[in-house]
């Protein structure tokens, strides 16, 4: 769809368009051959984002349309980060990309760093390299923001790349394992955490004039961001492994095994997935408070959307709890019921409170009762 038509008229067809879009056959010259940035930047979205991607675009549409660009920049970030095997140039690719952005008052930011497309593993990484390498599209939806938005998205950006240089300096030091919860919860955090955070930002400077975070709304944020990234963990600890990444001690001796069937094997990721299943589930008050604080409308998308990420993520969880021989609580299964059951949110307050209140508090008694 044109990217000259209005947004309120085009999300119904991008959600549309990303419950069908195939993340694991990407169409990478279709996505080549955009020229338009506008339509680019929604194009590639779902093929980045996952279910960030509906989340994003169910927001007011100055907001989503930052929100998408931001989320875009962080994920070439995270290709470097996953794609540059060597150490030292995979952290002068994410010091370079942090600092493209410190040029003149409104100038365009510095070219990014290209990638090298034979680093991609599957069709996914093809369409992440893509995205790396046609970022001057996003530089030109990114030259459209205004001033406020833009030094937002810098200063995530910026925060982003620090953490992910100390990420990639941690593993590489430590052969490939994060050694303790400290270094997980940091690592959590500046993946998803600070994201959570830069939407907060967006949230307060639409409602108020100004984005300056209160320290309880800013811990909040941080470790409702660590809630959902450790959704991703816990889904992707086979796959990290024949990677050779651990974000676990107990789970050092078995970096780069394909052997996933060994049951000794198959008992640790176990009892790694549950310790992190629990710790998760410990921090949903967290993400209840921080959408509390916010200050959403009488009518708002945007408290629609933090209800779709909560669902989404409890969706994970119940999986989670089954994967790991326990008994999950019920709820919707498909993307489509999410959304449906979604939708009215938008118009009540008190039933998202009541929704948030109810997953929040199925966290926390599987957690008390398994701890």
């Amino acid at each position: 769809m044109n990217g000259s038509v209005p947004f309120v008229l085009r999300r119904p067809w991008l959600i549309t368009r990303d419950l069908l879009q195939s993340r694991a056959h990407p169409d990478v010259e279709g996505l080549r051959a955009v020229a338009d940035p506008e339509v680019f930047l929604w194009k590639i979205l779902p093929h980045a984002a996952r279910t960030f991607a509906a989340c994003i675009t169910l927001l007011p549409a100055e907001v989503a349309r930052a929100a998408a660009l931001a989320y875009l920049y962080c994920r070439i970030l995270d290709t470097y980060e996953d794609l540059i095997p060597e150490p030292t140039e995979r952290q002068r690719a994410l010091e370079t990309f942090r600092n493209r952005f410190r040029v003149a008052e409104d100038g365009p930011p510095h070219a990014a760093p290209g990638i090298d497309g034979a680093w991609a593993r599957d069709a996914r990484d093809r369409t992440h390299v893509l995205l790396v390498n046609r970022c001057h599209l996003l530089d030109a939806v990114f030259a459209t923001l205004t001033p406020p938005v833009r030094q937002d998205i810098v200063a995530l950006v910026e925060e982003m790349a620090d953490g992910m240089i100390w990420s990639s300096q941690a593993f590489a030091a430590q052969g490939g394992v994060l050694r303790d919860a400290a270094q997980l919860s940091r690592y959590c955090r500046n993946v998803i955490g600070l994201p959570f955070l830069f939407g907060v930002r967006l949230q307060l400077e639409r409602h108020t004039g100004e984005s300056t975070v209160p320290d309880a709304l800013r811990e909040d944020s941080l470790a409702a961001g660590e809630m959902v990234q450790l959704a991703n963990v816990t889904r992707d600890i086979e796959k990290d492994l024949r990677r050779g990444v651990a974000y676990h001690p107990a789970l050092a001796a078995d970096l780069g095994r394909s052997d996933l069937d060994d049951p000794a094997l198959v008992e640790r990721i176990r009892a790694v997935r549950e310790e992190l299943l629990l710790r998760a589930l410990a921090l949903a008050p967290a993400y209840e408070r921080m959408m509390q604080a916010l200050p959403f409308g009488r009518v708002s998308l945007g408290r629609a959307s933090g209800v779709l990420m909560l669902l989404f993520t409890d969706r994970h969880y119940r999986d989670c709890v089954q994967h790991v021989g326990g008994a999950p609580w019920p709820g919707p299964r498909s993307t489509l019921a999410l959304l449906l059951l979604t939708f009215g949110h938008f118009a009540s307050g008190s039933w998202a409170a009541a929704t948030v209140r109810r997953i929040t508090e199925r966290f926390r008694r599987f957690e008390a009762i398994h701890a």
